[in-house]
């Protein structure tokens, strides 16, 4: 795959995932967000791992563990979105989680111990503005926009570590193990924070359908993938599509 290849990759999964926001939204009126996660997650994980099981069985310790990590990282970070989403608005919590669009480079700098050039810091902030423009006109601040700072910062981490991970290869094994671990993790929280439910509706279940092909099928599992190819960096800039989507 090529840079370019890579880039458009990442730029469809990112948008696919930003639908969740609208779709979460309808799913959490009758639902706890812990049940949401495991049974979207749970779902995804069946199916793909039905499809792609011998990309499962080839891959190696180090990816399966890598997975296992991912998953708790992205797991923390959905958890997060999604009880901002209890009390917040959907466009609100998508411009403040994806502060990671500044946050990525900042992190990756302090990590390598050097600041990110000036192209990729002017590219950053660029980016985070015209995000702001976007959804200008929050009226307050409580706790869901808290929560969704939260997510930003666990968000970041989710990144940087899908970065370095997904240099190993391995990148569909490694995606599908995260999404178990997601899942696995959501609906054990849900039994013992949550009275687990499922969707009511007709179209509550067509919300959970689309959660489970699009945003999570297509739009968790090949992000490492497309960040085989792509720095952190690069990754981050692409979360100003996750507002305007939203």
């Amino acid at each position: 795959m090529t840079m370019r290849q890579a880039e458009i990759l990442l730029a469809a999964v990112v948008a696919a995932r930003a639908t969740s926001f609208l779709f979460s939204k309808v799913l959490l009126a009758d639902m706890g967000p812990f049940s949401l996660l495991g049974l979207r997650f749970l779902l995804a994980f069946a199916v793909l791992a039905l499809l792609f099981n011998r990309s499962l069985r080839r891959a190696s310790r180090r990816a399966l563990a890598a997975g296992c990590v991912l998953g708790v990282i992205f797991f923390t970070t959905m958890s997060l979105e999604l009880h901002a989403l209890v009390s917040a608005p959907s466009s609100t919590v998508s411009l403040l989680e994806n502060l990671a669009i500044v946050l990525v480079p900042l992190a990756t700098a302090l990590w390598a111990r050097k600041w990110p050039g000036w192209p990729l810091a002017l590219a950053a902030a660029t980016a985070m503005a015209g995000v702001a423009l976007l959804t200008v006109g929050m009226s307050s601040f409580g706790a869901g926009e808290a929560l969704a700072l939260a997510a930003a910062l666990s968000y970041t981490a989710s990144i940087v570590a899908t970065a370095h991970f997904a240099r190993e290869g391995h990148g569909l094994a490694i995606g599908i193990v995260e999404i178990g671990v997601m899942g696995a993790l959501g609906m054990g929280a849900a039994l013992v924070f949550e009275q687990p439910t499922l969707p009511v509706t007709a179209g509550q279940w067509g919300a959970l359908a689309v959660l489970v092909v699009v945003c999570t099928g297509f739009g968790f599992t090949l992000q490492p993938v497309a960040q085989r190819y792509l720095s952190a960096d690069q990754a981050g800039l692409f979360c100003a599509i996750t507002p305007f989507v939203a």
